[in-house]
């Protein structure tokens, strides 16, 4: 599927706390499903975290990383930020039209009272707010000329703009790295942490190759 997650996240703290999310993993195994959904969901976080409001642009992955898509990051007002995962080939002007109609659902629905407060979910657990419009959208949209009239406005008024492509290891902090702070994760299972260490190591052969 080119759109595999879709979610709002409020990024003011450290870990940043999923609002609402809507995911599709259907194009993965039945066993390897939770895997690529908690990377998906670490991999969310950490680049939510560090995105500031007013920031627009596509996170990459490191090549020697499990998995190979794109983290699309809309730092909004409020204290919250979008995030769409999509491919490679995924359109990126699509991907940060989509996030800027979901975060406008958002905040339409939800003033800052009603989430500033909010802590993580239990692992497992659903998102603490719902927003029927995301399940909406990551269905019509999984392919990204399937665009409705109003996101061809925001397309439009996005024409001009060039979004920021950079690799996951520039979002870090200063002496940060993705391998530490996966080994630290509460929210990643002793068998995605495995399935991380092995991908690595695989790619790494295949790029010495």
């Amino acid at each position: 599927m080119p759109v595999l997650y879709l979610g709002v996240l409020k990024n003011t703290s450290k870990p940043a706390v999923e609002l609402c999310v809507e995911r599709d993993v259907s194009s993965f195994g039945r066993w390897s499903r939770g895997t690529y959904s908690e990377f998906i969901d670490f991999t969310a976080r950490l680049c939510a975290e560090r995105t500031k409001a007013g920031t627009r642009e596509a996170i990459d992955r490191d090549e020697n990383r499990a998995y190979d898509y794109i983290f699309h990051v809309y730092g909004y007002q409020g204290g919250i930020c979008g995030v769409a995962v999509t491919d490679q080939q995924y359109d990126q002007r699509v991907a940060q039209a989509i996030l800027a109609k979901t975060l406008q659902a958002f905040t339409a629905k939800y003033p800052k009272s009603a989430y500033e407060h909010l802590q993580p979910a239990a692992k497992g657990s659903p998102s603490p707010l719902t927003l029927p419009e995301l399940k909406e959208y990551i269905i019509n949209y999984q392919t990204p000329e399937n665009v409705d009239p109003l996101l061809k406005i925001q397309l439009e008024l996005d024409e001009t703009k060039v979004f920021m492509r950079k690799n996951i290891e520039a979002v870090l902090e200063r002496g940060e790295k993705v391998d530490n702070l996966v080994a630290k994760s509460d929210n990643l299972s002793a068998q995605s942490k495995m399935f991380y260490t092995q991908a690595k190591k695989q790619n790494s052969c295949c790029t010495v190759m």
